[in-house]
């Protein structure tokens, strides 16, 4: 077995940290799930269904998401939009990619919608919190050059050998608030604190949405509709939205019964 910086050999086969890293997230995001399945009334092996469906439509959504947006770096070569362990997935992407295959997945099965998106809300940002990781070993998704000496050290910033300076490590501030994402909706759910189908996967794309809205204006790589980093253009609407579903709600009823898996 050889070790170098984007990976690991075994027997000639190459393994890269970026691909490895993104399996794992989605590995221990399916595992969570699993653990989850039985309080929400589902279906026994819901999750593997989903999983087998959902996980290749995500990574579609996300790798079709960055292409879209990213043409001009694939124009003269088209055939490299396959090439997936290079780099070049959009979270927001994976999550409508994984979305609509769940969207379908449920109305075959004859299950509610927001019953599977509050399942899986904590198992998305568990994937976004473990993945984000490959970013380092690919040595992207990062932000500005910092100036500062005291910034100039992990894990305010990051070095990136392409240019020798130290950038904000924006990679590992997402994977830090996608953590505590799951900490805060795990802890909600077993407190009771979300009762209505669908709560759990609101506050998620909130939590997300807003961080992520915040942490794109560091960084150097985002990508562009025109003049407008289209995530964050993205998340600033989707936090919009979010937060009055869940305002209205509250307003609405108070008293809704927790959901159950089938309608």
């Amino acid at each position: 077995m050889r070790f170098y910086s984007t990976g690991f050999s075994i027997l000639g086969l190459s393994v890269r940290w970026y691909g490895l890293l993104i399996a794992l997230g989605i590995g221990l995001g399916v595992l969570l799930a699993l653990r989850r399945e039985k309080r929400f009334g589902l279906p026994k092996d819901t999750v593997i269904d989903l999983a087998l469906c959902g996980v290749p439509a995500a990574i579609v959504g996300a790798r079709l998401y960055y292409v879209i947006f990213s043409w001009a770096d694939y124009a003269a070569d088209p055939l490299a939009a396959l090439r997936v362990w290079e780099g070049g997935l959009a979270i927001y992407g994976g999550i409508l990619g994984g979305l609509l295959a769940g969207l379908i997945y449920a109305r075959i099965k004859g299950l509610r919608f927001l019953t599977l998106a509050d399942l899986v809300a904590p198992s998305f940002a568990l994937g976004q919190a473990v993945g984000r990781w490959g970013n380092f070993f690919n040595q992207e998704a990062y932000g500005r050059a910092v100036a500062a000496d005291w910034m100039r050290r992990f894990p305010v910033a990051v070095f990136i050998r392409a240019d020798g300076l130290w950038h904000f490590a924006t990679f590992f501030y997402e994977s830090v608030w996608c953590l505590l994402i799951v900490i805060f909706l795990l802890a909600a759910d077993r407190r009771g604190l979300f009762r209505r189908p669908g709560d759990t996967f609101f506050t998620y794309v909130l939590l997300y949405a807003v961080e992520r809205a915040l942490v794109e204006g560091l960084r150097t790589d985002s990508l562009y509709w025109g003049p407008v980093r289209v995530s964050q253009a993205l998340s600033v609407l989707a936090a919009v939205a979010c937060a009055a579903i869940l305002v209205t709600r509250r307003v609405r009823d108070k008293n809704i019964p927790r959901n159950q898996g089938i309608e």
